[in-house]
């Protein structure tokens, strides 16, 4: 049987994403686990996550899962989700400053709105549905029209330093990175499994996803 681990470390709302993986594909097993050897075992690997990136920072090495994230994420389809998107940057500037995975080179930064007209009804965090523009062609985003709208709750967004790892980006106001991805690793600032048909399916393409672009 086709194994999916939710890798748990204690932040976020895990079951939504496994029921929404479990609504995709049902004859999988999907697992909400944070045992190193049933995450190492699984074929595919979900690292989601929502809160304060320090915190989650914190519980990732209470675990002792950092190097099991480092193992998973360079061996089978890997994806990461809000807060397990940003951890995978090099360095967040929440929290004082938070250093992250470094699977990709760059930073994560917070939303600056100016005072100006053209921002003022905007708030941060940024919360809600919001268009997603692809800006590569990847197995993740099959059969997903272009600028399908996504849901976000997020105060900082993800700025890497290679712009071939940009997957998608988003408007508010300014333009950001809401996809990432390199190999066998994509990873979203959106929540897949609160959005909808869109969410469903790319959730329903990571698992028939091998890992290659």
């Amino acid at each position: 049987m086709h194994r999916v681990a939710v890798i748990d470390y204690g932040m976020g709302n895990l079951r939504s994403v496994a029921k929404a993986l479990e609504t995709v594909a049902p004859k999988a097993h999907i697992e909400v686990t944070a045992d190193p050897e049933r995450i190492l075992s699984a074929d595919h690997v979900v690292f989601p996550g929502q809160g304060a990136i320090g915190a989650c920072r914190a519980e990732l090495n209470r675990l002792e899962l950092t190097d099991v994230i480092h193992t998973v994420s360079a061996e089978k389809p890997f994806l990461g989700i809000c807060i397990g998107m940003q951890l995978l940057l090099s360095h967040s500037d929440e929290n004082g400053g938070v250093d992250g995975l470094d699977l990709f080179p760059g930073n994560v930064k917070h939303f600056n709105l100016t005072s100006s007209q053209d921002t003022e009804h905007l708030k941060v965090p940024h919360m809600g549905w919001n268009q997603v523009h692809q800006t590569i062609k990847h197995p993740l985003w099959n059969d997903i029209e272009q600028d399908s709208r996504f849901y976000f709750v997020h105060s900082y967004f993800v700025s890497p330093k290679n712009e071939s790892a940009i997957a998608a980006t988003t408007d508010y106001p300014e333009t950001f990175t809401s996809a990432i991805q390199k190999e066998n690793v994509f990873a979203v600032q959106f929540h897949p499994e609160k959005s909808h048909h869109a969410g469903l399916k790319l959730l329903e393409n990571f698992l028939n996803w091998d890992g290659q672009s």
